[in-house]
C-alpha cells in the first residue's frame, strides 16, 4: 500500500480526537532548523492575530490491541488495517510543511503490540523531525495508556504539546466499554507529564539550556453520551482535573455512533451537540469566571438546561443575587451578569474611574444589553422600559422550558413600551455566555 493511501485512512481514523487545539507555546525560527511554533489556535482554528493555522492530524496506526467498544480501531473491528514506518510520517510531516500545507503535527495512535512498542515508535518518528529534520514546528502528541514512565518523558521532551484521554468519566463506565484500560493506566502518565512540567518549569530558571518539557501543556478529552454519566460527574471530573493535574484543556466530544452494540447509544441517535456545547460553556466558567462546578449543577440537578447557557441558568437560579448596580459591583460579581464578560468586566472598571457609566456607555464597551439588561442598573435604575418588580420576572417569561418553585409561578406583565414578548426575551437568554 502506498503512503498516499496510508494517509487517507489514517487521517480518517483521527478525526474522532478532538483534543487538538490551542498551541500555547512561543518558539521562533532559529538559524539550521525549519518550522516555528507560536502562540495560536491550530487545526483550522484562528490565532490571536486572525491566521487559521492546521496541523497533519493522523495516526501512527489504526491497528489496536484494545477493545473499546466506542473505538471504530478497536480489535474486534475489522476496518483495513495499516501503519505509518517512523520514515514514512517524519518525511510526510516534513513535505507538507515546505509545501505550507500544515503549520505542524497531531500525532495519536492505536496500540500495536504493547504500550510501549506503541510509544517507542512514536519516538522515533518525532526523533526524525527534530534531530534529523531539524523540525522547530508544532507538536501535539497522544500518550499511550500504560507505557513506561521513561518513555513518557522521552515522548514529551520531543512535543510542544501531550495529551492523554480519558474518554469515560468513571471507572464503571471504563470496565464496561474499556475493558482494557483503567483508571490507573491513564492517570498514572497524566501525573508524571504533570510533575515533569512543573520540574523543568524550576530547571529552566536555573539551567538556561534546559530541555524543554511539553512547553504547552497537556490536555485531555472526554466523551459524551456513551454512558449515563451526568454532566455533574463529568463537569466535577473536569474541575478535578484542572486542580490536580493543571491541564491546559479538557476538551468534550459528543458521542457518534460508528458501530451497533448492546452496551452503546443505537446508531440511529443523534450525537448530543447541544449537550457538548453546554459543557464547552460551562468548562469555560471554570477557567475564566471564577465558577465552581457545585454551583453550576448537583446531585438535584445533574444535566444542564439545554434552553439556556450554564451562566444565565445560574443567574434565573440566584435571583436574590440581582439586580447589580454596574459603578459599584466588584469584578467578580460582574463577571457573573449574563452578557458580561472578562473584557467588558475589565473595560467596566477602567470607565467608572472616570464617571459614571449608564446604559449607553455600557453597550459601547461591548456589554451584551439583550442579557444584561435583566441583571443590572446603572446609577440605581433598571435599563428605561423594562420594569421588573419581583424576582420572578425573567423566570415567568421562561415559564414554558424553566420549571419554577412555588414561590416564583406567578404570571407577569409588567413591561411598558417598548413591548417585549416572552419569544424576545427567551431568544435573548438562549444565547452564548
Amino acid at each position: 500500500m502506498d503512503i498516499f493511501d496510508k494517509l487517507t485512512i489514517l487521517s480518517d481514523s483521527a478525526k474522532y480526537d478532538v483534543a487538538c487545539t490551542s498551541s500555547g507555546v512561543d518558539r521562533g525560527g532559529k538559524l539550521g532548523t525549519i518550522g516555528s511554533a507560536a502562540k495560536a489556535g491550530i487545526c483550522h482554528s484562528f490565532s490571536a492575530d486572525g491566521r487559521c493555522i492546521s496541523l497533519l492530524k493522523v495516526l501512527m496506526t489504526n491497528v489496536c490491541i484494545f477493545d473499546c467498544k466506542y473505538c471504530v480501531n478497536r480489535v474486534s473491528n475489522d476496518p483495513v488495517r495499516v501503519a505509518f514506518t517512523p520514515t514514512e510520517l517524519a518525511e510526510l510531516t516534513i513535505n507538507f510543511y515546505r509545501r505550507n500545507y500544515i503549520e505542524g503535527l497531531f500525532l495519536s495512535s492505536g496500540v500495536i503490540k504493547s504500550p510501549n512498542h506503541t510509544t517507542e515508535q512514536m519516538i522515533k518518528a518525532l526523533d526524525l523531525l527534530r534531530n534529523v529534520y531539524h523540525f522547530g514546528g508544532y507538536i501535539h502528541v497522544k500518550a499511550i495508556p500504560g507505557a513506561d514512565s521513561e518513555l513518557i518523558t522521552r515522548l514529551g521532551v520531543l512535543a510542544d504539546r501531550m495529551s492523554i484521554n480519558i474518554e469515560l468519566p468513571s471507572q464503571e463506565s471504563l470496565r464496561l466499554l474499556a475493558p482494557d484500560k483503567t483508571k490507573e493506566s491513564i492517570l498514572r502518565p497524566m501525573g508524571l507529564i504533570s510533575t515533569k512540567i512543573q520540574e523543568n518549569s524550576t530547571d529552566l530558571v536555573k539551567y538556561r539550556h534546559a530541555s524543554k518539557f511539553v512547553p504547552a501543556g497537556q490536555s485531555t478529552q472526554l466523551i459524551v453520551g456513551a454512558t449515563p454519566d451526568t454532566d455533574h460527574k463529568i463537569l466535577t471530573l473536569t474541575e478535578g482535573l484542572y486542580r490536580k493535574y493543571h491541564l491546559k484543556r479538557v476538551f468534550f466530544s459528543a458521542y457518534m455512533p460508528v458501530a451497533e452494540h448492546s452496551l452503546l447509544p443505537s446508531v440511529d441517535i443523534r450525537p448530543p451537540l447541544l449537550r457538548e456545547h453546554r459543557l464547552y460553556q460551562a468548562d469555560w466558567l471554570l477557567r475564566f469566571y471564577g465558577f465552581e462546578a457545585k454551583e453550576l449543577l448537583d446531585e438535584q440537578n445533574p444535566n444542564f438546561n439545554l434552553q439556556v447557557d450554564p451562566k444565565c441558568n445560574w443567574a434565573l437560579n440566584h435571583l436574590e443575587k440581582f439586580p447589580l448596580e454596574v459603578n459599584k459591583t466588584p469584578y467578580e460579581m460582574l463577571l457573573r451578569v449574563p452578557g458580561i464578560g472578562v473584557t467588558s468586566a475589565l473595560r467596566i472598571l477602567t470607565a467608572r474611574r472616570n464617571g459614571l457609566l449608564d446604559f449607553s456607555g455600557l453597550k459601547k464597551i461591548g456589554v451584551v444589553l439583550k442579557r444584561a439588561q435583566y441583571f443590572i442598573t446603572c446609577q440605581g435604575k433598571m435599563m428605561e422600559g423594562l420594569r421588573i418588580s419581583s424576582d420572578g420576572a425573567i423566570r415567568a417569561l421562561m415559564a414554558d422550558q424553566y420549571k419554577l418553585p412555588a414561590p416564583y409561578s406567578e404570571q407577569l406583565s409588567l413591561f411598558t413600551e417598548p413591548f417585549l414578548t416572552r419569544e424576545d426575551v427567551q431568544q435573548c437568554l438562549t444565547g452564548q455566555v
